[in-house]
């Protein structure tokens, strides 16, 4: 039997700082909004790509770093799938451009299009082709957003996004590797947050332009329940539908956009704090890659013990929300 194992992993945050200070200014509009936000987030800044990139540059080094890690070559991919909700063009998909960008003139790409739940659902999907696919061996699932250039500068909710981008390499391997995996949505709250004008529901037009419906936008706050009760639902799941006890998790990680409602979701699935890991102080919210971009500095330090069980849980507008448990290469 094959399965997947992720064998690399690899982040890339951009070089331009974007400090809660800058933004106060920037917000003054709205007095006491940062404060409020980062005393409910926990987040402190943040920081921006150059202006003239795309999300598919941020993919490129990510991607690159997790091949590295891997010891893998662009040549050696057989399949990108790429997770964004900011992606470089509507059409084509950011996954061909990224593709190119890489100089993987192997592989096949597709885009993954569930927000923030795209990585843990690309995982999942990789896992399941390279252990169904002896002609797919090495396959690269990339996350990446550059929210912050769809957004206008004077929306409070900018104090959200930052940019960057995450990746992990998923090959085939005789033992687990990949465990299970679980799905949560509620396409009630589809009109909450998100980008309303450009498609085919409301074609861009110069009145849409100017009213701001082409940029990212809250209509209403999600209630938090849709996290504290909808994290400890999936992370159940995959330990039931994996065959290991919430007990036996060594490490799990979240979406990255509230430290407190990760604090209260460990609590809840009765696991000690230290086996979850937070990143989103000093990087901000970076959506579809924030929780590659969490696994990646994770590993970095040295948190996840080999043999582990590892599980990732996204969550995002739509809503989508996506978990998958892996028992950690050794």
């Amino acid at each position: 039997m094959r399965f997947g194992q992720i064998t690399g992993t690899g982040a890339y945050l951009p070089e331009i700082e974007i400090s809660n200070d800058m933004l106060r200014g920037q917000l003054a509009h709205v007095p006491g909004y940062v404060d409020k936000m980062e005393a409910s987030t926990c987040i402190r800044k943040r920081w921006y790509a150059p202006e003239g990139w795309a999300t598919s540059d941020l993919a490129l080094r990510a991607a690159e770093n997790a091949l590295a890690d891997a010891g893998r070559r662009p040549e050696d991919v057989d399949l990108i799938i790429l997770g964004t909700d900011s992606p470089d063009y509507i059409t084509p998909a950011t996954s061909v451009v990224l593709q190119h960008k890489l100089g993987a003139r192997r592989a096949g790409t597709f885009d993954v299009g569930c927000a923030c739940a795209s990585f843990p659902a690309g995982l999942a999907i990789a896992s399941g082709l390279v252990a169904t696919n002896g002609n797919l061996k090495t396959i690269l699932v990339v996350g990446a957003y550059m929210m912050h250039k769809l957004a206008d500068p004077h929306d409070p909710t900018i104090f959200f996004y930052g940019d960057g981008a995450g990746a992990a390499v998923v090959e085939a391997a005789a033992e687990p590797g990949f465990l299970s995996s679980a799905y949560l949505a509620d396409g009630s709250y589809a009109k909450h947050w998100g980008i309303f004008a450009g498609g085919t529901a409301e074609p861009a037009s110069e009145d849409a332009v100017k009213s701001g419906r082409t940029k990212v936008r809250l209509m209403e706050r999600y209630p938090p329940e849709v996290n504290e009760e909808g994290w400890p639902k999936l992370v159940r799941e995959v330990a039931a539908a994996g065959g290991f006890a919430v007990s036996d998790i060594g490490h799990v990680l979240f979406t990255q956009v509230r430290k407190p409602t990760i604090d209260q979701v460990m609590a809840e699935l009765e696991l000690p704090r230290e086996r979850s890991h937070c990143i989103m102080e000093e990087s901000g919210y970076t959506g579809s890659a924030c929780v590659a971009m969490a696994l990646d500095d994770a590993c970095r330090r040295g948190m996840i013990e080999p043999g582990s069980i590892l599980v990732l849980v996204g969550s995002g507008v739509g809503y989508n929300q996506a978990a998958v448990a892996f028992r950690w290469r050794n």
